[in-house]
């Protein structure tokens, strides 16, 4: 096996990785980035709505970091570690006017200053954006900066696992998808920045790339991940392809209304109304499906008709296009039909707040794929492209820090680490018959949808525990049909089968141990909040066919819990 040696590994072309990778470079360090796709198509590029920040002079005069720490951390259902949410929020102003000077056009109010618009859970109004398209201008913006600094990039390779000594890395296996030609990263240092995991279930607005496979690298490697049980739902997901209805629809006057044509939000959430935090909108769109409120097929109507056509071409043109493209439906002049469906994931590889694993010397992780934590239970709308810019920042310096006092590469010989990584990986597909590997997979988002989703029992989830135990089971008498070596894609979909079904195991162990309700993990069984037992971090190890289940003090600093009102 061919051996390339860097300095640091970032595993993830999107922003975070991206960001981390601007910054070790730009000490002098050399830097591999390795993406399953180019990475302007990373899915960065989804995130619609805007990104959440507190500028000096620029924001509204009654607004300051501290109402948005405290945003952050009531959205998050007090889960939130509040150094890091105090973090987000007091370099916010620096990461927007950054990406600004490096040409990113955010939309201007006629003064001249960054236009805001408010998204869910925000006191002020706070989030800047471009048009509905943030995420990609953003993603653009900082790709070019990436690319003139000492990187290389691998785009299209897939990462199968780290290979490591002594609880340090020693570098990381991966694979030329073109070829399924297999190279083994020697490095001090890997950054897993590899973003969410929707293809979990059978609702998602995340693209077909998110299959949790740094989740599954970190757990096979023996590293923890945090708050596994917390997955968020989005409101809005266009029924019935689930394209993304952004935020910023609601942000902008978008009302949701059920077949009555009653502005529902008003009995879940006086107050905020269509701009309650994300938890508690999806479980009131699917409270009103239950009860018979809801649209045949299953959903509610967000109105936009109100607002006007010329402001809804100028704020809101992706939400339109989606609308008409997929739906069929005028904007304009009707509703467009929504319901909530898998958006993003609060938990992921335990870090601390420079994005250090505790477990491995030599791993860090940053943006969807870590846990600081910074969104504890529930993440507030247009903090995700914060989050990944201002944490792969703070991760791109600290792995600056590890290299610059880990001067020593390990010497011993990895070869037959590595050489058993791509054996393993072979082995799932060595049958010629058997279970084909999509069933396994349809099966797997069935079962995560209809009993780890946006309302959960101890009887539901002990059944998902029975069934992705079989279904791991399945993965030896695995099959797919291509033999090919080249762009064989049904292969890697099986690779990333298990790193689905690694990641899903452990999402339901963890929610099945957690017995109350907090932001997006909603137990019937126990609806309440328990701060005196459930106030903590859980943090769960993959051990073969058990998951160990510890836990971690919450860190508050300043903001004592208190009754989630909206």
């Amino acid at each position: 096996m061919e051996k390339i040696e860097y300095d640091a590994v970032v595993i993830g072309g999107g922003l975070a990785g991206l960001m981390s990778a601007h910054e070790i470079a730009s000490a002098g360090f050399k830097v591999a980035v390795i993406s399953k796709v180019f990475p302007t198509r990373s899915h960065s590029a989804a995130a619609e709505g805007g990104i959440a920040a507190y500028i000096p002079g620029n924001s509204d005069p009654n607004d300051n970091p501290d109402y948005m720490t405290y945003d952050t951390v009531k959205g998050g259902d007090y889960l939130v570690d509040q150094d890091a949410a105090e973090l987000l929020s007091n370099k916010s102003g620096e990461i927007v006017m950054l990406l600004e000077r490096w040409g990113a056009l955010f939309n201007r109010q006629p003064d001249g200053r960054v236009a805001v618009r408010y998204f869910g859970g925000q006191t002020y109004p706070r989030t800047r954006f471009v048009g509905d398209k943030t995420g990609m201008a953003l993603l653009h913006t900082l790709f070019e900066r990436t690319s003139g600094l000492n990187v290389d990039f691998y785009n299209e390779w897939f990462s199968l696992d780290l290979v490591t000594d002594d609880k340090k890395v020693a570098g990381i296996v991966a694979m030329q998808m073109k070829t399924l030609t297999p190279f083994f990263f020697k490095t001090k240092a890997v950054v897993l920045a590899t973003g969410g995991m929707g293809m979990l279930y059978r609702h998602t607005t995340n693209s077909y790339i998110n299959t949790g496979d740094g989740f599954g690298i970190a757990l096979r490697a023996g590293a923890a991940l945090k708050d596994p049980e917390f997955v968020q739902f989005h409101p809005t997901a266009l029924y019935p392809s689930d394209v993304l209805i952004s935020e910023a629809a609601r942000g902008e006057g978008a009302i949701l209304k059920n077949i009555k044509g009653e502005r529902f939000m008003t009995r879940y959430a006086p107050k905020k109304l269509d701009l309650a935090p994300r938890d508690i909108v999806s479980r009131a769109i699917i409270t009103e499906i239950k009860e018979g409120r809801g649209f045949p097929g299953g959903y509610v109507g967000l109105d936009l008709t109100h607002l006007g056509e010329e402001y809804i071409k100028e704020r809101l043109a992706l939400a339109v296009e989606a609308a008409k493209s997929f739906a069929g439906v005028d904007a304009f002049t009707e509703p467009i039909p929504v319901r909530p469906a898998q958006h993003y994931y609060m938990g992921g590889i335990d870090v601390d707040i420079e994005g250090r694993n505790p477990d491995i010397v030599g791993l860090f992780s940053a943006g969807e794929a870590a846990c600081v934590s910074v969104h504890g239970a529930n993440r507030l709308g247009s903090n995700s492209l914060l989050d990944t810019l201002v944490f792969g920042q703070v991760t791109g310096r600290a792995v600056v820090q590890f290299l610059k006092s880990n001067s020593s590469n390990p010497t011993s010989n990895y070869e037959k680490e590595a050489e058993k990584v791509v054996d393993d990986a072979y082995k799932l597909v060595k049958s010629e018959s058997g279970v084909h590997f999509g069933q396994i997979l349809e099966k797997l988002r069935d079962t995560m949808w209809d009993y780890v989703g946006i309302y959960r029992d101890e009887g539901g989830l002990l059944n998902a525990m029975s069934e992705i135990n079989k279904l791991r089971g399945m993965i030896s008498n695995m099959y797919v049909t291509d033999k090919s070596k080249v762009y064989n894609t049904e292969f890697f979909n099986a690779l990333e089968l298990r790193n689905m079904l690694d990641l899903a195991f452990v999402i339901a162990k963890s929610a099945l141990e957690r017995k109350e309700s907090r932001g997006a993990h909603y137990r019937t069984d126990y609806p309440d909040r328990d701060d005196n037992n459930w106030l903590k971090h859980t943090i769960a190890y993959l051990r073969g066919n058990t998951v160990e289940v510890t836990f971690k003090p919450v860190k508050i600093t300043r903001w004592k819990p208190e009754p989630r009102v909206y």
